[in-house]
This record gives structure tokens, sequence and C-alpha cells, in this order.
């Protein structure tokens, strides 16, 4: 059996497979509630194989959300939908995650079809947006935010708090925090955009407090047999980035109760020479898990099954995480199993009505040999 396709089990929950969906925004929801459309998605990539469907970032207050259209979870009203969404992914044979976000200074912008930029302020959809410090993202996100007090910051903590718990009781039995892109916790942990003098910046042990504190408070709600998982920025690809530091930030929040590191890139430095390429960031994903101890999933141009197997059988990250390839195929999983020759396997990652018709008119010389096997 290709890696790809062997089970995995973290703390009490067990994914058919390494595929994981990884969270994507839809920008189509109204005052952060989901709708029809958020229903169909997801239950589209849960019938499609995947054994782990992580559902978009879900911001945790409404000055948290990237755009006016974002999913959010800071209501108990927005929570009751969320719980839909759960049967629906469970109904597919997939475990349901929830990504749960704030966007600190790159909050408040168009959607990304319609600009990607900044509202400006005197518009009647704008609001506050808040960072560490008084510092622009850049680009097309020009408003400089204001500088969080030590009261901001604990009441977005517990935000965070209340989301989790509301993810809780809508049933979702995974957890991702978003602590990485540029959002929020990660402009606290980045130099580029930290230029704080409180205990909440300067030194490392200052500019990890935010994540650190976070990660202890959420996982004191969600359920200890649940996996705590984060999507984490540990590389910038620009000048002052330091690997060592971020390989003891992901200690740091192992520590805490964080049971996977999602490893993503920064997205805070705006001279970052990335270099783009299949499975780039695979590697930093091998050596987390090696040097951190800690479980990881990576992603970023992961498209051919190949590829995904062998990330996963070299033992660089335990789940692969997909996002536009799942868009353009929701049954990728079915033909990554053909592609890497397990014919179970491919049959098993679809629903039994379409199982069925493909199975029944495929040509006669398939099913025999594929019985032979």
């Amino acid at each position: 059996m290709p890696a790809l396709f062997d089970p995995f089990t973290l703390k009490d929950v067990t994914l058919r497979n390494r595929i994981m969906v990884s969270p994507m925004c839809q920008y189509s929801a109204e005052d952060g509630r989901i709708n029809d459309w958020h229903f169909s998605h997801l239950a589209g990539l849960a019938r499609g194989g995947a054994g782990l469907v992580v559902a978009e970032a879900a911001a945790v207050s409404p000055e948290g959300r990237i755009t006016p259209a974002d999913a959010g979870i800071w209501s108990d009203e927005q929570g009751a939908l969320w719980a839909r969404a759960v049967g629906l992914i469970e109904a597919g044979g997939a475990v349901a995650g929830i990504q749960i976000a704030h966007a600190g200074r790159k909050a408040n912008a168009n959607r990304p079809w319609e600009g990607d930029d900044h509202i400006a302020e005197d518009d009647p959809r704008a609001w506050e947006i808040l960072g560490p410090s008084a510092v622009a993202q850049g680009g097309g996100l020009w408003r400089v935010p204001r500088e969080m007090t030590v009261e901001d910051i604990q009441r977005v903590q517990a935000d965070f708090v209340a989301a989790a718990g509301r993810a809780r009781d809508a049933g979702f039995r995974w957890l991702e925090l978003h602590l990485a892109h540029g959002y929020l916790a990660q402009s606290f942990f980045s130099k580029h955009s930290n230029h704080r003098t409180d205990r909440y910046g300067g030194s490392f042990e200052n500019r990890i407090r935010f994540a650190v504190e976070t990660v202890r408070a959420v996982r004191a709600v969600w359920p200890a047999n649940l996996p705590l998982t984060a999507r984490l920025g540990l590389i910038e690809f620009a000048e002052g980035d330091d690997l060592e530091e971020s390989l003891e930030y992901v200690r740091r929040l192992k520590a805490e109760g964080l049971d996977l590191a999602d490893v993503s890139m920064g997205f805070t430095a705006n001279d970052a020479a990335i270099p783009w390429g299949p499975g780039f960031l695979a590697p930093l994903a091998g050596r987390v898990r090696a040097e951190a101890g800690i479980p990881t999933a990576t992603s970023w141009y992961i498209s051919e099954p190949a590829q995904a197997e062998a990330i996963v059988a070299s033992g660089q990250a335990d789940l692969v995480a997909l996002g536009r390839p799942l868009l353009e195929n929701p049954h990728w999983p079915y033909r990554a199993a053909r592609e890497l020759g397990v014919e179970k396997a491919a049959w098993a990652t679809l629903p039994a009505p379409y199982a069925h018709w493909l199975d029944r008119y495929r040509p006669a010389r398939e099913r025999e040999a594929a019985a032979a096997a």
C-alpha cells in the first residue's frame, strides 16, 4: 500500500489516508454566516475521498476578518451553521476540521477578485485594524494598524478561546489555529512587523508570547483527546530568517499542547524572494518533524500523486495538504490511488453511487485485471 493511503491516527482521530484539504477562504459569507455555497463546497470535497477536510479560516471576531465576506465563528448562530457543515463532511467519510483566525493588519480588505487591497477608512464597510505595532503590511495593504494594548491582546486571545469552544460544540474533531501568512499571530512573531518594546516584542521570548499564550488557553478548552494543530509561518525567505529560532518556536508550542505543525511561510517581509516550485516547503516540514519531534503537514505546489507519495514515504510530512488540485478535481484521491496502483484504495475513495456507475461501465479487461491483482 502506498504511504499516501495509509491511515493516520492523531490522538483519538484516525484519517482514512494522508490527504488533507487545505483551508481555502471562499469569501462568500454574509456577516460571517456560511451558506449553501459552503455546504456544497465542503460536502463535495469530503465525498472526493480526502481523509481530512479543514474548513476555511473562520474569523474569531468581526474585526478579525480578512474581508467583509469572510466566514466567522464569533457567534452561536454561526456555530450552528458550522454544525451543519460538520455533518456533511462526516457523511462524506472525511474527518471535519476548521481553521480559526484573526487577520490583524491584513484585515478589512476587498475580496481578491475585487482588488485584494485595503478598504479605504472612509468607506462605510471599513473597520479599525489592529496589529502588534503601527506598521503597515505594505503594497495594496497600505493602512497602518493601531498598535494593540495589552487589554486588546487579552481580548483577542479570549476570542480565540470562545471560537475554539464553538468549534468543539459544532462537532469538529480537528482544530487548526492560523498563526501564519502575515495574520495577527505571525505579525507578533516576525521582526519585520513587531516593533514593540513591552513583553510582547523585541526578544524571541517576547515575540512568541502571543502565540504561546493563545495555544495554552485554547488547549484548556479544546478536548484533550482531539488534535490541536496550527499553520505556522516558519520562514520568510528574506533577510533575518532564523530557522533555529523557528524550530524552537515549534518546540515551545508543542510543550503547550500542540499536536501537529502545518508548516508554511510568514508573508510579512515585502522583500521576500520565495523560491516557488513543486513541494518547495516539504524539506522544511521534514526538518521540523525530525528536530521538533512533532507530526507535520506540508502544502504549496503539490499536485502530482507521485510527488505527494514521495513526501509522505520519505518522512518529510505525515499529511499532504492540497488546495487548488482539489478545486480542479475533487476526486483527486481517486486519481492518485489509480496512478499509484492501488485499485481497492481507488474505489474506496468514491461514494457508492459514483463507484457503482464507474465500475459498471469501465472496460471488462480493467475489471478482470483488478480482480486478478
